[in-house]
């Protein structure tokens, strides 16, 4: 009779603590990216002196495991470009001020007031540094300084569209500006001027404003002269022209510019034209830029951090370093919606979004919590029945003990 007080009381524990994870499960229904846990039971069985079973009766029950669910949780679209979703497996890294790793589903980061990618307890976002040429480096802290700038380019080459008019009459001319961009970024305004010497042939000359410097030679002259066949087609110069522009504002001078006529194997673009009718640019474009300041920054679905400046450059810094494990379920909980490495996991393989088994990064989504609150309300049914089951063991056994208690009165 006794034994059976105890067997009672294995399930009141057993049942109690699986009363706990539920109530875990439900207080992180609204948690970013919260795996739900399931515990599991074993019966106990009593051996005799000689090792072997007794009678099969078991003593009760005992907590077998809990087993968190790896199952994906729903996406939730939100405003912020840094809150990250996971689709698929994977782990995004963090590291702490010791350098030690730490692994999480839960993406909402920022970047702090120095510049450091992180999450909402500090913790520092790893990624593989990007290079100028888009090569992937080491795995470090993301860092993007506000006041890191993109330097500036200077203008090489430029191109216009423009037709000459070919009625136009000697000593007509045709005026159209193009801003270029020294080495220090300044913005130039480039001015060709166009006259009309006899029909079908123009003098093309440069010029910029006395502010940023001069003379503008073109092939190393004042001016060339630009001819156009009876289809009103380009035919000299023959090769793309070369603008020297002198100037005094301290950026590189002479600075050496090439106008675009011709493609790479002579063919004529076909951007200058002498046809009839009003002299006129419809197009223009040189490569250069000022010097820009940060404004936006934005993560891709391959998890590539780019920086947007106000000179309309895109350049990637970095791509978030993710982590995959041999076992998910040999993780150990860190508390705040991190995991640890154990041996029962294995080691952290390192990849970015979309390799091997890694999934790929939502950006401005956040992983919902795969807590089933239907699921957990069942079993908060089924597991109270079963400790009130219990706890009637345990007091229809106190009654048969009292009833044995009587029997010599």
């Amino acid at each position: 009779m006794i034994s059976s007080l105890f067997a009672g009381i294995s399930g009141l524990n057993a049942n109690a603590s699986a009363m706990r994870t539920i109530g875990d499960n439900i207080a992180n229904a609204n948690t970013t990216a919260f795996k739900g846990s399931s515990m599991s039971f074993a019966n106990i069985l009593s051996s005799s002196l000689e090792g072997t079973i007794d009678d099969g009766v078991g003593r009760g029950a005992a907590i077998w495991g809990v087993e968190p669910s790896w199952s994906q949780g729903a996406l939730e679209n939100t405003n912020d470009p840094l809150d990250l979703a996971m689709n698929g497996k994977g782990f995004f890294i963090v590291n702490n001020n010791d350098g030690a790793s730490c692994y999480t589903r839960a993406g909402q980061f920022h970047f702090d007031e120095r510049g450091y990618l992180v999450n909402p307890d500090g913790l520092k976002v790893q990624g593989y540094e990007v290079d100028s040429s888009g090569n992937l480096g080491a795995v470090t802290d993301i860092f993007i300084p506000g006041e890191r700038m993109s330097p500036p380019t200077a203008t090489t080459e430029f191109s216009f569209d423009i037709n000459l008019n070919a009625e136009a009459a000697a000593g007509d001319t045709f005026t159209t500006s193009q801003i270029v961009y020294d080495s220090l970024g300044k913005a130039i305004a480039l001015t060709l001027t166009f006259t009309n010497t006899t029909p079908g042939q123009w003098d093309v000359a440069g010029s910029v404003p006395s502010s940023a410097g001069g003379p503008v030679t073109i092939n190393g002259a004042a001016s060339i002269p630009l001819t156009f066949d009876a289809d009103g087609e380009l035919i000299s110069p023959a090769a793309d022209a070369t603008l020297d522009i002198t100037l005094t504002n301290g950026a590189t001078s002479p600075q050496t510019v090439t106008w675009d006529i011709y493609d790479a194997v002579g063919n004529n673009l076909g951007d200058m034209t002498g046809y009839s009718g009003t002299s006129t640019t419809t197009f223009q474009y040189q490569n250069g830029y000022p010097s820009g300041v940060l404004r936006d920054i934005s993560v891709e679905e391959d998890g590539m951090v780019t920086a947007h400046y106000s000179n309309g450059k895109l350049v990637p810094y970095y791509q978030i370093a993710l982590a995959d494990f041999p076992s998910y379920h040999g993780l150990t909980k860190m508390g705040g919606n991190l995991y640890a490495e154990s041996l029962a996991s294995g080691q952290a393989l390192l990849g970015a979004a979309g390799s091997g088994r890694l999934g790929n990064i939502s950006p401005s989504t956040l992983e919902m919590s795969n807590v089933d609150l239907a699921q957990e309300f069942v079993k908060i049914i089924t597991t109270q029945r079963a400790y009130q089951a219990n706890s009637k063991v345990i007091t229809a056994s106190d009654e048969m003990l009292a009833e044995l208690m009587n029997i010599k009165r």
